[in-house]
């Protein structure tokens, strides 16, 4: 295909990852009070006096509820825009490897959900309950304003829901041929810069709080050079066979 070509394919596949989207955010505004009291539930469940959500804006609950549909439609969303990544690159691979297709799209929205679940029953449950039981420990009320308090959530859960995905792209992509475990190696210290710059991003500006990412996404690049490894292994075992 030539340039313009791929030009205008990357154009259609944005087009339609953006209306699928659309459409997830308009289910989900339609459910935003039960997504908000989900999100909001960690906090209320922590026994910390005085601690509440507060909003200082006359615009804050409005763009809080828009925020929250727009990430809810992008978990929605996920095996349609998934899809589409994957239509993409399809033209340039053999037709033995398009077969993957299904599998990536499937074990990519799954992985990508349970991201999301981990980081919303693990990482935000846990992480609240250290950070904010320190005010306890020095008698200060916390108050935590909403829209920062969901900005935060919402990036994480995001963060989570892309690393999740790592470890099934990297497979996949050494089924194809593309990279390996060795590449993955090699890069690994680019990937930790990448991550702690991706934890400073979305974390308060701590180290306790930064650390507390890094660690996760750091096991998922190192799950990310098994499943390479796994994949690569299985290729050259099917290779072997055949021969």
């Amino acid at each position: 295909m030539p340039f313009t070509s791929h030009l205008a394919e990357l154009r259609s596949r944005l087009i339609k990852s953006t209306l699928a989207i659309a459409v997830g955010f308009s289910i989900c505004y339609a459910f935003v009070d039960n997504i908000f009291a989900l999100l909001a539930a960690p906090v209320r469940q922590l026994q910390i006096e005085g601690l509440t959500l507060i909003g200082t804006t006359v615009t804050e609950a409005f763009f809080t509820r828009m925020k929250v549909s727009f990430v809810a439609a992008i978990i929605v969303a996920s095996p349609v825009w998934l899809w589409q990544v994957w239509q993409f690159v399809a033209p340039g691979l053999y037709e033995h490897e398009k077969h993957y297709t299904r599998s990536f799209v499937f074990f990519g929205s799954f992985f990508f959900a349970a991201g999301a679940a981990f980081c919303y029953l693990v990482v935000i449950h846990f992480g609240l309950a250290f950070l904010l039981h320190r005010y306890e420990a020095i008698h200060i009320q916390p108050l935590l304003q909403i829209g920062d308090y969901l900005s935060l959530v919402s990036r994480l859960v995001l963060a989570f829901g892309i690393m999740f995905e790592l470890p099934v792209l990297a497979f996949f992509l050494a089924r194809v041929g593309m990279i390996d475990h060795r590449f993955l190696i090699n890069h690994s210290r680019y990937a930790l810069i990448a991550i702690a710059l991706l934890a400073a991003v979305l974390t308060p500006p701590d180290l306790i709080s930064q650390v507390l990412l890094m660690a996760p996404l750091m096991l998922l690049y190192a799950a990310s050079i098994a499943a390479a490894y796994a994949a690569r292994y299985r290729m050259n075992r099917l290779k072997q066979d055949a021969e």
